[in-house]
């Protein structure tokens, strides 16, 4: 019944666990630019300090969550489930996203200590990866949830969507975003799609959008075509009030997917000096920027947007 605050709760973890890393890793430099200037050699001090920051943050909350959440639910010998008919797939874009963002600031850690292309790849990308298999194998020895292959493929998937853009382009041509607005359909079951924005933002699935922004220049490489502006793909679903339609308690869901067309804009390809502003548009490249958006679903066909977040 809890399983979509269960994926936001580890969601939240997830956030602290990389703002731990980035603490610990910025407590051991004076000098904001300088500390954020990525080093053209490996500089051990940097690296040692990402490595340590990085495996005691994910041991400690690892132990949280198994004390502070899983020791709420009835362990159970390790088991699988199949959800993959759940939330019309929403959930399990939210894996892909997270394994993502995990992976891609894997990687940008260790590139700003200097360490080789290759061990970023092997040790800073697959962070994300490592990080949710974890955590998927806290749920295999619940009761409440178990162990999902399908969650499995979606962090596999979302680690891939970095990896292999950096082996195949040397560059993420293709980032993959968020956005979220507030809907009708959390105060139908503030249960499970939380009540309140801070809540809803986190558990309302129907208010969630998962977007794969294309940078054009790189595929088209046009003088005519500014650096930085992107086309979006999106994906949503509307109508839920549980994970399917099988829930006695709300038998009439009118469930539907939704698909999207938009602009988009790549923060990391403004140019600019400032290693704060580099940093910042980094973080904030993770979600996507309002613009127009044609909008196609099963439901109502075709619906423009005169912006759309």
């Amino acid at each position: 019944m809890k399983k979509v605050f269960a994926n936001s709760f580890k969601t939240f973890v997830c956030i602290v666990f990389l703002s731990f890393t980035i603490i610990g890793i910025a407590q051991s430099s004076s000098g904001i630019n300088n500390f954020l200037k990525p080093s053209d050699t490996l500089n051990k001090s940097r690296r040692n300090a990402i490595v340590i920051s990085q495996a005691s943050a994910g041991v400690l909350t690892l132990i949280a969550l198994d004390q502070l959440w899983y020791a709420d639910f009835e362990r159970t010998k390790f088991r699988t489930t199949n959800d993959n008919n759940q939330w019309l797939q929403m959930d399990k874009l939210g894996h892909v996203y997270a394994a993502y963002q995990f992976g891609r600031l894997g990687a940008d850690t260790f590139k700003w200590a200097g360490v080789s292309k290759k061990d970023q790849l092997i040790y800073g990308a697959t962070l994300g990866f490592s990080f949710l298999t974890a955590v998927e194998v806290f749920d295999g020895f619940s009761q409440e949830w178990g162990f999902s292959w399908g969650d499995m493929i979606a962090n596999a998937t979302g680690t891939g969507l970095y990896v292999g853009q950096e082996l195949l382009w040397d560059e993420q041509r293709i980032a993959l975003k968020y956005s979220f607005n507030r809907t009708e359909f959390a105060p139908l079951n503030p249960d499970k799609l939380g009540n309140g924005f801070a809540e809803e933002f986190l558990k309302d699935y129907n208010g969630q959008t998962y977007w794969l922004s294309f940078n054009l220049n790189s595929f088209f490489k046009s003088d005519c075509i500014p650096n930085w502006l992107n086309f979006a793909v999106g994906y949503g679903a509307n109508g839920m009030l549980t994970g399917s339609n099988d829930d006695l308690n709300f038998p009439n869901q009118d469930r539907y997917r939704q698909f999207y067309l938009s602009f988009d804009i790549d923060l990391t390809r403004i140019k600019t000096n400032s290693g704060v502003l580099k940093t910042l548009f980094s973080i904030f490249n993770t979600i996507k920027v309002p613009m127009p958006t044609l909008e196609f679903n099963g439901k109502n066909g075709v619906k423009a947007h005169y912006i759309y977040f």
